[in-house]
């Protein structure tokens, strides 16, 4: 049955490690599940009987995710921002996804699939929006020289 609360779909094209991928993600983000896969028939273009897509949810959200082929990568130019409330659960976070990935600047990596992720905690986008100039210019300066975001150091770098 197709969900029609939910508007926009994210869909993700994998070379052919889709069902993969999805194995992956929903080992890491609880609440999540695979709805639906669907295969490749006599039709093709993917080999008879091998897997077209995967219908799944990350913590509520639904995506799908597509075995295309090779002739599109992913790239920085689209991410997923995960909302963190502590340093363990970016932590958490940040060791699953960059598990055979790519830690990159600011609090994104690229996972071993590919796909940019954002680990930021909530904290720094408040900090972020704040009304005094020079904090966020601190906040921001701090967080430009890391790689995984560290909660301590931005909350040294804001002061009171």
């Amino acid at each position: 049955m197709v969900n029609v609360d939910q508007k926009i779909i994210p869909f993700l094209w994998f070379e052919n490690q889709a069902e993969e991928a999805v194995n992956y993600y929903i080992k890491i983000f609880k609440n999540s599940n695979i709805k639906n896969i669907t295969y490749y028939g006599e039709a093709g273009p993917g080999p008879k009987n091998s897997v077209m897509t995967v219908n799944f949810e990350l913590e509520g959200q639904e995506f799908n995710a597509l075995n295309g082929g090779p002739m599109y990568k992913f790239t920085e130019a689209i991410s997923f921002y995960v909302k963190c409330i502590s340093q363990d659960e970016i932590d958490y976070y940040w060791d699953k996804l960059t598990e055979a990935g790519e830690e990159q600047p600011c609090g994104w990596l690229k996972d071993k699939y590919g796909v940019s992720w954002q680990i930021i905690p909530i904290l720094l986008v408040e900090m972020l929006n704040d009304t005094d100039p020079e904090k966020v210019k601190k906040v921001t300066e701090a967080m430009l020289k890391m790689k995984k975001i560290d909660i301590k150091t931005l909350i040294e770098a804001y002061g009171t």
